[in-house]
């Protein structure tokens, strides 16, 4: 158990560069059309991170899953605010399977998700919000690489379905 504020503050300043470097795949990859940098992003979510003072972290592990929602809140936050000033749609997400979809869609989809499975949740959240692939998924959680494929598998076609047209 990592317990306190002095070593919230440590994990955050283990894995700041970590996580600025997938939030600047995540910008370049998903959500080019935003004109917010990876550095505001990071900061962003280390905020938030910082507001959670009674946050018990098992792991880092724990921490990184946590970051890479965060990190996703704040992309979705910034969407929104850009969409309402614009009043039109701003950010399509490329897919691995080819599929193009509306951000705004897979965070409701996600949360759906969520619902009924939080590990897939964040194999997802790792995948396309942090831009880990299968082996750094596998390493980060702990699991086999087998299960996360069979996991990450179970995961896009359940996204698949979730975000068909009506």
């Amino acid at each position: 158990m990592i317990e306190g504020e002095h070593a919230r503050d440590r994990m955050i300043a283990e894995l700041y560069d970590e996580l600025r470097q997938a939030a600047a795949r995540m910008l370049r990859r998903e959500a080019s059309d935003l004109t917010m940098q990876p550095t505001e992003l990071v900061n962003e979510a280390a905020l938030r991170l910082m507001k959670l003072e009674r946050m018990t972290w098992v792991d880092r592990q724990h921490f990184f899953a946590t970051g890479a929602r965060v990190l996703r809140q704040a992309m979705m936050d910034e969407i929104r605010r850009k969409r309402s000033a614009k009043r039109q749609p701003v950010t399509i997400m490329h897919l691995d399977n080819g599929m193009n979809v509306d951000v705004e869609a897979l965070d409701d989809a996600l949360t759906r998700l969520e619902a009924s499975s939080t590990e897939l949740t964040q194999i997802v959240e790792m995948r396309f919000y942090v831009g880990l692939g299968i082996p750094e998924i596998a390493a980060v959680t702990g699991k086999s690489e087998a299960t996360i494929k069979r996991r990450w598998k179970t995961a896009r076609l359940w996204l698949a379905d979730a975000l068909q047209p009506e």
